[in-house]
């Protein structure tokens, strides 16, 4: 048998006192380096110092569980199946656009979409557009508010002998801010069922 050069050295063989001071050693660096962090980085420019003036806080979002709808709900409570925020009209506040229906114990009850806004120095927010009535009896999904419009797709009946269950009848609508009312338009492909 050959001995080695070298004499055998006692690292080569792992023990757990060498994994405990790895995994101490490996501890101690992630600690020291949270105490050891870069500045700031900020995306201004260098120049003149900013003015103390500052801006006028935007108004709130309008919350729908703060609004009483225009709904007929009997005994029931109207519920907000779904809501999305944007600038409807171009003042720079945003706008809050919810769908809402009675709670029915069953069955899908026909939705209403209304178009809140807060006044200017504060206060509760209001109903100031009904964009669907409930009246109509239709179903509203596929909703988002995106670049100053108002989007769904709109699920409803041909006629009366139609069963509830089963719209057979499929229209896409926007809505948008023109001359200080809501316009609705059908985009293109819009088809029914």
């Amino acid at each position: 048998m050959q001995h080695p050069a070298v004499p055998e050295l006692a690292h080569t063989h792992t023990r757990p006192i060498h994994w405990l001071a790895t995994a101490a050693a490996i501890a101690a660096v992630v600690a020291g380096s949270s105490f050891l962090q870069p500045d700031s980085a900020t995306a201004a420019q260098s120049g003149p110092e900013p003015s103390n003036k500052s801006a006028a806080a935007p108004a709130p979002t309008p919350d729908p569980a703060t609004v009483r709808f225009p709904l007929n709900c009997g005994t029931a409570e109207s519920v907000v199946k779904k809501k999305a925020t944007g600038d409807l009209d171009g003042d720079g506040g945003a706008e809050t656009v919810a769908v809402v229906h009675c709670a029915a114990g069953s069955g899908t009850p026909p939705d209403g979409v209304y178009v809140l806004t807060s006044p200017k120095g504060g206060g509760k927010p209001r109903v100031v557009a009904t964009l669907v009535d409930p009246k109509d009896r239709q179903t509203v999904t596929d909703f988002a508010v995106r670049d100053g419009a108002v989007t769904a797709t709109l699920l409803g009946y041909s006629s009366p002998d139609v069963p509830r269950c089963c719209p057979d009848k499929k229209d896409a609508a926007k809505w948008q801010w023109d001359n200080g009312t809501f316009t609705r338009s059908t985009p293109a492909g819009a088809r029914s069922v």
